[in-house]
């Protein structure tokens, strides 16, 4: 463990992931299955990257966001994943706290940016079904672009903020995080300095950046819910219904997980849940969503079709 001298304390300029150390006995399991998940996780969103950029069938504006939050999910499991594979091969679970910071701001600026894009493609379902005739004059591609850089955008100073306050702080006791990444409570709580005025901001931001979304998608699938109950046959409510479902799915399971995480109070009966709750919302969500995608849309469905048989039509050539 590296420390610097400041003044009369010693400050501590590494940390240590403890990950889990705590279950040795399931480690080599525990590599296989995060390595299966990172590898099918990075392949399901290129694929879909892939399939929307180049497949014109898929140029439409609920593919553009699709294609953008396959962008967003590559990078975000790959913010986390490959530093704990690597911890878990060579046993070495060190991190420097700018290597640990810098780990939590693009991790954050993912998570911020995919609850603002999530927020954006309730929106464009609400457009799409609430006012189809002016559904192409609003969700124009101006409109789109402004959306999705607004996510990012949004993301960005968010995480700009609260990681600019945290090199401030002094970590001069314990230097071990009790997670597998340098998530904001860990670490924070580990540092001697009064952490009041940034856990303050982090709970501001954090606020606007995931309840704030989630009220405006809930706001939109209420007059969504509202106007499904107006059409009259049951085959036109199955057909709308079906065009909403992968997103509120994944809505369901981001949220979800998220709000476990960090709402329900750390209980010393719950709190070692939370690292499992952890994996959910960064792990697993991010894996099944390809998936939901993919298999229950028929156009991705059809594109992937026709990449196919272009594929083997040109060997065969």
């Amino acid at each position: 463990m590296r420390r610097s001298e400041q003044g009369n304390e010693t400050a501590v300029v590494e940390l240590i992931i403890l990950g889990f150390q705590s279950i040795p006995e399931v480690q080599f399991i525990l590599f296989l299955m995060f390595l299966v998940a990172y590898i099918t996780t990075l392949s399901g969103n290129l694929l879909t990257m892939v399939l929307v950029v180049t497949d014109h069938h898929l140029h439409s504006r609920m593919f553009f966001f699709l294609g953008n939050l396959s962008f967003l999910e590559t990078c975000y499991t790959s913010t986390t994943l490959p530093k704990m594979l690597v911890s878990f091969l060579t046993n070495k679970y060190v991190i420097s706290c700018n290597g640990c910071f810098l780990q939590y701001f693009f991790f954050t600026v993912l998570a911020g940016a995919e609850c603002c894009l999530l927020t954006a493609m309730s929106y464009d379902r609400y457009i799409a079904i609430c006012k189809p005739l002016r559904y192409t004059a609003i969700m124009n591609g101006r409109c789109c672009l402004q959306l999705a850089g607004g996510s990012w955008v949004n993301g960005f100073l968010a995480s700009a903020i609260v990681t600019s306050l945290m090199p401030q702080l002094t970590f001069c006791g314990p230097n071990e995080v009790d997670h597998f990444f340098c998530d904001f409570m860990p670490v924070v709580k580990l540092s001697c300095s009064d952490t009041y005025w940034i856990e303050l901001v982090t709970f501001i931001l954090a606020c606007l950046l995931t309840l704030l979304p989630f009220l405006l998608m809930l706001i939109s699938y209420a007059y969504i819910s509202y106007t499904v109950l107006r059409i009259p046959s049951c085959t036109g409510r199955h057909k709308v219904l079906c065009t909403c479902s992968s997103h509120l799915t994944v809505v369901t399971l981001f949220y979800g997980t998220l709000m476990v995480v960090y709402l329900v109070p750390k209980t010393n009966t719950l709190g070692h849940l939370h690292k499992v709750f952890s994996v959910c919302y960064t792990v697993l969500t991010l894996l099944v969503n390809p998936f939901i995608y993919s298999l229950r849309n028929n156009s991705i469905k059809k594109a992937l079709r026709r990449a196919v048989n272009k594929y083997i039509f040109l060997n065969k050539a």
